[in-house]
């Protein structure tokens, strides 16, 4: 029983912690308009292959979490490095996109490896884990044993696949509905990644 909790745990927490605008799931979006659903997939699934070093992580600092509060202080500084840098990255795209306008060819971006960068650079996902590992092992749903904590990487996983996936599939629907917010997808995600980070230096410095 606790094998089947733990993977609904995973892929709950996983899928409705994205479900909200963030980088990663407006950056599907983008895909899906620009290159179709087949690249979206390949971006979801590089994203969610990179969840599984995460949890494991996750899994690990939370064993020491509560002795040592600044490993995750640490982890949400170097993130507010890196969501200032991604945020500068995205601005400089939507100037590019006046340069593919004129009949340029773009680089090729392969979506896969966006995907694993993108999620490997997202230093916010580990925190998240912990909380959600540490809520559930406070009312004793979780279990530190390798096959429930296999099955927790595999609902998480599959989660996080869905909730991308689910953006590209409805990309055209959602960007009618939002109208100019996903007009330019570039500069929404600088937007966001900025706002991220001045959340975060806010919460830590001030």
């Amino acid at each position: 029983m606790i094998f089947i909790s733990l993977f609904f745990f995973g892929f709950f927490f996983s899928f409705a912690g994205s479900i909200t605008p963030s980088m990663l799931n407006m950056t599907a979006l983008k895909i899906s308009l620009e290159k179709g659903i087949e690249a979206t997939k390949k971006y979801a699934l590089g994203v969610s292959l990179v969840a599984i070093p995460q949890v494991v992580i996750a899994v690990i600092l939370t064993k020491y979490v509560a002795e040592n509060p600044t490993i995750l202080e640490t982890l949400e500084k170097v993130g507010i490095v890196v969501f200032i840098g991604l945020s500068y990255y995205f601005f400089t795209e939507s100037k590019k996109e006046k340069v593919k306008e004129t009949g340029r060819p773009s680089k090729k971006e392969k979506p896969f490896l966006t995907g694993v960068t993108l999620s490997f650079l997202n230093m916010f996902a580990i925190p998240f884990f912990c909380a959600i590992i540490v809520t559930l092992d406070i009312f004793k749903l979780f279990s530190f044993d390798v096959l429930p904590i296999l099955f927790f990487i595999l609902g998480s996983v599959i989660g996080t696949f869905c909730i991308l996936f689910l953006y590209g599939k409805f990309a055209k629907s959602i960007q009618q509905k939002t109208g100019k917010l996903t007009k330019d997808i570039n500069i929404v995600l600088s937007v966001l990644t900025a706002l991220v980070a001045l959340i975060s230096f806010t919460k830590l410095f001030i």
